[in-house]
């Protein structure tokens, strides 16, 4: 029988304390705040201690992005990734290409797929991110690479590299967050 993982009370909100089955609200969880590229829910797992050790074949993250935070820098990784647009608009940079994304819009990037979403419009973009982590233990899990379009809209690296820390260096460190009403859809 599988056990039901503790949720811990943090400051921040709720977050998962070992492994097992679990329910969590969103709006009740701990959320981080990355200024630059907005907030998010980590529902799998926010230390990479967490991450391997709990959910190591699938990852799940919340995404309140404001006009023009990306989710990320433009990269590929060695897993499939799958996007939802919960509201707002995004854009999203793939193979170096734009493409417009609006509510209930799904963007599927097998494994290394160059890609990155950009928060696109007035107000803030809710995203839904979902992969695979079966194969990253075994190597480098991807790299950050050099894209015209990424960089355009600051969501580029200026020099390929798979050092993270190196190609998110320009933004602050994530932050333990509270949730607060209206980043999410009524």
């Amino acid at each position: 029988m599988v056990p039901e993982a503790a949720l811990e009370k943090t400051e921040a909100g709720l977050a998962t304390v070992g492994g097992g089955w679990f329910v969590l609200n969103a709006r009740e969880a701990r959320w981080n705040r990355r200024p630059g590229r907005g907030h998010s829910l980590n529902f799998t797992g926010s230390t990479d201690f967490e991450a391997d050790t709990y959910f190591p074949q699938l990852g799940v993250n919340l995404f309140v992005l404001g006009p023009g935070e990306p989710n990320a820098m433009y990269h590929w990784e060695t897993e499939q990734e799958g996007f939802l647009v919960l509201s707002g608009e995004a854009l999203l940079v793939a193979e170096g290409q734009e493409r417009p994304l609006r509510q209930c819009d799904f963007v599927h990037c097998p494994a290394k797929t160059n890609h990155v979403l950009v928060a696109a419009g007035d107000g803030a973009c809710v995203v839904l991110a979902m992969s695979s982590r079966e194969n990253q233990a075994h190597g480098p899990c991807g790299a950050y690479t050099v894209d015209e379009v990424a960089l355009r809209h600051g969501a580029g690296v200026e020099e390929e590299t798979q050092d993270a820390d190196l190609a998110y260096a320009r933004f602050p460190k994530s932050e333990p967050a509270r949730y607060r009403d209206g980043w999410l859809p009524t």
